[in-house]
């Protein structure tokens, strides 16, 4: 097995488990906030996504998804057009909001059908080339791979816990 096929099966269970956490929820389920200052699984899922794109569109050099495909006006969060969630104050997080899991799933699965055709060029010497100099050390494509990765598993293993959450609330 090939470094770029270990990651297209890992971005795959990324996109099961984000379809487990949405599917069939409403919007009160969607949006709701176990606590004042939790996030939702709309915002989970949202940011998830989001960091996904732009961090794969800016290491392949590719548009991002939500502004090349209109997710951004599908979704019309009234939000920064480049914004990721990166930094969000409690009260950004509840302007993260949305009545159709389906938008969510459908950005989800648009923004992986384009990891997937990026990731399926990756040969292995690709995954050492330096891509973001702004750390120390520099940021090679395998290491930034990696980080999204790791952080949208976090990230979708939140949303899940949240939907456990809301649906034990709400029976």
């Amino acid at each position: 097995m090939h470094a770029k096929d270990i990651l297209i099966d890992g971005f795959g269970r990324i996109r099961e488990e984000v379809h487990a956490a949405v599917e069939g929820l409403g919007p009160d389920a969607l949006n709701a906030r176990p606590g004042p200052d939790a996030n939702s699984v709309t915002w989970l899922v949202w940011h998830l996504t989001r960091v996904q794109d732009d961090h794969i569109a800016d290491a392949f050099g590719l548009d991002q998804v939500w502004l090349s495909q209109g997710w951004e006006k599908r979704l019309d969060l009234g939000l920064p057009r480049r914004d990721t969630g990166y930094g969000h104050t409690s009260a950004k997080v509840a302007e993260v909001r949305v009545d159709d899991g389906g938008l969510l799933t459908g950005y989800h699965d648009a923004v992986h059908e384009q990891t997937l055709g990026a990731l399926r060029t990756v040969a292995a010497k690709d995954l050492e080339r330096v891509i973001d100099e702004g750390w120390d050390p520099p940021v090679t494509l395998g290491v930034r791979l990696v980080s999204v990765l790791s952080d949208d598993l976090q990230h979708v293993g939140q949303a899940a816990y949240v939907r456990g959450l809301v649906q034990s609330a709400a029976s």
